[in-house]
């Protein structure tokens, strides 16, 4: 009697423990087939959605930039057309023509028209490299430089200045960034031409005054070359480039 209750205790063992073990290995299968589901959905997101996301932003991008270019050319003509009205003006009442040039005058020094006359290219160039220097930057021009020859040329008189053909305004951005500079989100890689328009012999003379910016400019290790240009033309900083 005592030996058959020990067969069947021990049946009933048996039947609990494999009861357990099926039961964790069903667990198993269910958290594995779920987890491989979640990673394909996963994948699929990454993959098509994100692909689909990025070709939708690149069209926007360049439907934006093409309504820009249309916006641009629609206000070039209207600012013609404004322009060859206050001449016309001007030439039929004497008394107005002073506000004509102001106003055109004004409208030059913001950028707004093309502008055309002598002045003077500063060029500034990175030094040859110098293996005994520790630090790269030591011999590469800055953002730092460009404004101190872009802030003496104004002060100097200057109408108009430009970078390396894009003129910029009061508001422009530039900033460096390695061996290139970026002026109003347009990169550039050295050398950079600085070009102003005015007097030719008061911007040089500005230049090379005695502890002033040239000579600050050349104890940076940065090569710079000084000319005076008989014609130099600059488009508006509205006009694409």
């Amino acid at each position: 009697m005592k030996k058959s209750q020990q067969n069947s205790r021990s049946k009933f063992s048996k039947s609990i423990v494999f009861s357990l073990v099926f039961l964790v290995l069903g667990f198993m299968l269910s958290y594995s087939y779920s987890l491989s589901k979640s990673q394909e959905a996963e994948g699929d997101f990454t993959g098509g959605a994100f692909f689909e996301q990025e070709e939708r932003y690149r069209k926007e991008l360049i439907e934006q930039q093409e309504r820009n270019k249309e916006l641009r050319e629609e206000l070039e003509e209207k600012q013609t057309a404004v322009q060859t009205f206050e001449q016309s003006f001007s030439e039929g009442e004497s008394h107005n023509t002073d506000y004509a040039k102001e106003a055109e005058a004004l409208r030059r020094v913001l950028g707004l028209l093309p502008v055309e006359g002598s002045g003077l290219t500063v060029t500034l160039q990175d030094s040859e490299y110098d293996p005994n220097s520790v630090n790269p930057n030591d011999y590469i021009v800055h953002e730092s430089h460009i404004f101190q020859v872009i802030n003496e040329l104004y002060i100097s008189g200057a109408e108009a200045v430009s970078i390396n053909g894009q003129r910029i305004h009061a508001n422009s951005r530039i900033v460096c960034t390695g061996p290139v500079i970026t002026v109003d989100g347009v990169q550039y890689p050295a050398p950079f031409t600085i070009s102003a328009i005015g007097k030719p012999d008061v911007l040089a003379s500005s230049m090379q005054l005695a502890g002033g910016v040239l000579d600050q400019l050349v104890n940076d290790s940065v090569v710079v070359t000084l000319d005076e240009k008989q014609i130099i033309s600059m488009p508006a900083f509205l006009t694409e480039l």
